[in-house]
């Protein structure tokens, strides 16, 4: 597969270092905001915003949510990646079985601020290259896209009733979007063809708060939209030299933390969310992830899912990297 130099992955390493002593604790102010009950809104509460689905449509099964470990921006490149044709066959899972009305994600490269969450309002977003040291040809990546400025807005209600407080702001997509979609909704062989409106994560830590984030914009199921958190299962790019020096073998830790966060996602949804927020205090928890950004998704997935098991569909253990894949709820019979 293709890999930044030794050069990019040292100032990789650096840059996860400022960013562990530089983010804020957790939240929390919002979490405690936030812990009340949730009661699911259903789909006739919010007559007034955008409806995804028609009004005269018979009921519809609710869509799963989804977490997917979307990999680098070499993901859309390697097709002989054990995660290529898996992502291909997810996206394939979403059009032609789930068949959205839109899709909401929430990427680990994307965080608003420390009480406050950015949901993307543009029809059209331009693509972020956050990354470097990569050939050229990977800042010239397209991937065609549309969104829906009042599917942004709804967002935005449904976060005000649940508390948590957003802005609608311009932003293109990250890759931990677009490198990921590029190979499960190839634009050629599978294309999405629905609106997509990225969301951000909290600028912090908290397992509850982001939990309590994918609470907040669960009744979108009721509407058709499919949610998807994208981050990685173990992601410690601190370590990743152990994919290049040797045989790619895995880590220690990259299969305990995966073994654990799978444990805890397949339980009880009644006890998944303390079962959750455990892993993330477990002693492996910092090697599987020196700073929480790339498993806030999943707490996000989770939350969505509401009363929905979760299950992990696939994974792979590669080095300090751990590439879980995880449905919550049903597929549409």
């Amino acid at each position: 597969m293709s890999w930044p130099s030794s050069r990019s992955l040292a100032l990789a390493s650096i840059a996860v270092v400022l960013a562990l002593l530089l983010s804020p604790i957790s939240l929390t102010d919002i979490a405690a905001k936030t812990a009340a009950p949730f009661r699911q809104p259903s789909s006739s509460s919010s007559s007034s915003s955008k409806n995804t689905s028609s009004s005269s449509a018979a009921p519809m099964t609710k869509p799963p949510v989804y977490f997917f470990s979307h990999g680098g921006p070499t993901v859309q490149y390697d097709t002989q990646h054990a995660a290529y044709p898996v992502l291909q066959q997810i996206g394939r899972e979403i059009t032609q079985k789930v068949k959205p009305k839109a899709v909401v994600v929430f990427s680990a490269h994307w965080q608003g601020a420390r009480d406050e969450i950015y949901v993307n309002k543009d029809e059209h977003a331009d693509l972020i290259y956050d990354f470097y040291g990569f050939p050229d040809h990977y800042y010239q990546a397209k991937y065609p896209n549309k969104g829906d400025a009042q599917l942004a807005s709804r967002i935005m209600v449904m976060l005000s009733e649940a508390g948590i407080a957003s802005r609608g702001v311009s932003r293109g997509l990250d890759h931990g979007v677009w490198s990921g979609f590029t190979v499960a909704f190839d634009p050629e062989t599978n294309p999405l063809n629905v609106p997509l409106v990225q969301v951000s994560l909290f600028k912090s830590e908290s397992p509850s708060a982001h939990y309590a984030l994918g609470r907040a914009v669960s009744a979108l199921r009721d509407e058709g939209v499919v949610i998807i958190g994208a981050g990685m299962s173990v992601h410690n790019l601190r370590d990743l030299h152990s994919v290049f020096d040797g045989d790619g073998a895995p880590l220690p830790y990259t299969v305990s933390f995966d073994n654990a966060l799978r444990e805890a996602v397949e339980a009880d949804p009644a006890q998944r969310e303390d079962k959750m927020a455990a892993v993330c205090a477990r002693p492996d928890a910092r090697q599987a992830h020196p700073y929480m950004d790339h498993v806030m998704p999943v707490f996000v997935a989770a939350g969505a899912a509401y009363e929905d098991r979760g299950k992990q569909t696939w994974t792979f253990h590669e080095g300090s990297m751990g590439w879980a894949q995880y449905r919550f709820g049903q597929l549409p019979e």
